[in-house]
């Protein structure tokens, strides 16, 4: 788990960070766990929306025309 002592809301440091709020987001390895400097900070943190763009397939992003350097075959 990677840890972070900066506030993602003040980007301030966190001093003492055991004695603060925090949140973890993900799991195992790849998990970080996030402190905050008061719990106002840790609530704006948990409102911001966040995107999923990998569960969104409601929008097509193919582009069907070439690319410069592209190959066209008839």
């Amino acid at each position: 788990m990677r840890i972070s002592t900066r506030d993602p809301i003040t980007l301030n440091d966190v001093p003492d960070p055991e004695n603060h709020p925090y949140v973890i987001e993900g799991e195992g390895d790849s998990a970080i766990k996030i402190y905050f400097e008061n719990e106002e900070n840790k609530k704006a943190y948990l409102e911001i929306a966040v995107e999923h763009p990998g569960e969104d397939f409601e929008t097509n992003l193919d582009n069907p025309q070439p690319m410069g350097g592209d190959v066209v075959r008839h």
